[in-house]
């Protein structure tokens, strides 16, 4: 890891893992306050991502934190090994000032990203392959719901309904 580029929230910027980026040799970086494009990767899968799993619910405590961890145990290997996406690829600023985006020609998981990286090595491809081979993303799916499901009637028991339906 080379940096972390923060929000602003108390939850993120504080002396502990200040100190940690350090001690690490970490850059650590925040957003400016009311600019919420200083992040605009993040946000994009806050929205794409984090929004369409899990609502817009604000879940607090231990039980709350457990089953969110759940969700993200199956999430995270299925959007990173399954889940291919576009890249912006260029930007051509058309007469008229506004611009037009232009994506790469074939979608690709993060997992493929990294296997024809130059940047990473044989050892490294190796071991995600064979992470890869031991994940079924029908499992992995069928588990997130769940785990999803269970969040958000954990939500509604606390009186904090979700704002997205339980298939």
């Amino acid at each position: 890891m080379l940096g972390i580029d923060s929000d602003n929230g108390g939850e993120f910027i504080n002396h502990q893992v200040y100190d940690w980026c350090l001690q690490n040799g970490i850059k650590f970086t925040r957003g400016r306050p009311y600019r919420k494009n200083d992040n605009c990767f993040v946000e994009q899968k806050n929205g794409d991502v984090v929004r369409k799993t899990i609502g817009y619910s604000r879940f607090e405590g231990q039980k709350a934190h457990e089953a969110l961890s759940d969700v993200y145990c199956f999430l995270n290997p299925l959007l990173n090994y399954f889940y291919p996406t576009l890249r912006l690829a260029a930007k051509e600023k058309l007469p008229s000032g506004r611009y037009k985006k232009i994506y790469e020609k074939e979608a690709k998981s993060p997992y493929q990203r990294l296997l024809e990286s130059p940047h990473v090595s044989d050892e490294y491809k190796a071991e995600l392959r064979r992470r890869k081979e031991s994940l079924d993303p029908v499992k992995l799916k069928k588990a997130m719901d769940e785990a999803r499901d269970r969040l958000l009637k954990l939500s509604a028991i606390e009186g904090n309904i979700p704002s997205t339906k339980v298939s």
